[in-house]
């Protein structure tokens, strides 16, 4: 039997998290319907909304959190507020954790995960944002980027359009916010399935998610996502894996996975992610 890692972030009150988290795949709209930025605009309070904007993963912040910024207060957010953190060492500043005390939604723009988790990673700020998520003060969402960092294993990049190997893939820490899945964005839009199964072949006791741009998984405190956005999720699940070549083979040589479940999710498809299951729709196909 295959022997899984764990990890103790995964021993925590499985209950913590009691409101939403949206993780976006990028490029969502923000100029027509604006569907998932409205529904966290009003998951965070509507026009009540005090919303805190971290562009820290962007190398133009101000110009990419200004946009952000626009577009709050055009839906009518009480206040939207840039938090302009460009170096670790200002991330201990006190004036950011005044700013997120009356928040209520805290948004995390694209940009490089990479150069977002350097910055805000295991720093006061970002253990604020995340003691506000699991207490339900805040809803959080992050696009590109932003949602790249979400789970406590991170895909920091690699390549597209070939066979899974572990060379694929590029992993490091990210933020662990959701400690439980391995998320990868503008999913199918740049072909990075295999770079998914990569990822998960080295870690198998996660949930794999994929989230195609202009889509967001919106992650629930009672365990289900919901699908929201014009594109699909994906999620593969390897916990039953029965046969992979991943502990035998050179990092370049491409990787066997038997017996891997994968669920592509549509608008309004829900998945419980604790139970790693779909969670049926009033309408669903039997077959003939």
């Amino acid at each position: 039997m295959m022997q899984l890692e764990t990890n103790p972030m995964l021993a925590d009150n499985p209950n913590s998290l009691k409101r939403t988290i949206l993780a976006i795949g990028g490029a969502e709209d923000k100029v027509h319907g604006r569907e998932i930025l409205s529904t966290f605009f009003t998951r965070a309070g509507g026009r009540d909304a005090k919303i805190a904007i971290l562009p820290s993963a962007s190398r133009e912040p101000q110009a990419t959190g200004g946009r952000y910024r626009t577009i709050f207060e055009d839906m009518g957010a009480k206040s939207a507020e840039i938090l302009d953190i460009r170096e670790r060492d200002r991330a201990a500043d006190p004036i950011w954790e005044e700013q997120l005390e009356e928040a209520t939604g805290v948004f995390f723009t694209g940009g490089d995960q990479l150069r977002l988790c350097a910055i805000l990673a295991d720093t006061p700020i970002m253990e604020k944002i995340r003691l506000k998520v699991h207490r339900g003060e805040v809803i959080l969402a992050g696009t590109s980027a932003g949602a790249a960092v979400m789970g406590h294993h991170m895909i920091a990049g690699g390549g597209s359009g070939e066979s899974p190997c572990r060379s694929l893939v590029d992993m490091t820490t990210g933020l662990g916010i959701i400690p439980e899945v391995i998320v990868d964005q503008h999913f199918h839009n740049r072909n990075r399935m295999a770079r998914l199964l990569s990822a998960i072949a080295c870690h198998r006791d996660r949930i794999g998610i994929g989230i195609d741009e202009d889509t967001c998984a919106m992650f629930e405190g009672d365990g289900v996502l919901q699908v929201v956005g014009r594109g699909t999720v994906t999620a593969i699940d390897a916990l039953e894996l029965s046969h992979t070549n991943e502990p035998r083979v050179s990092a370049s040589d491409p990787l066997s996975l038997a017996n891997l479940c994968v669920h592509i999710l549509t608008h309004g498809d829900r998945y419980h992610w604790r139970e790693r299951r779909v969670v049926p729709s009033e309408i669903s196909f039997s077959g003939d």
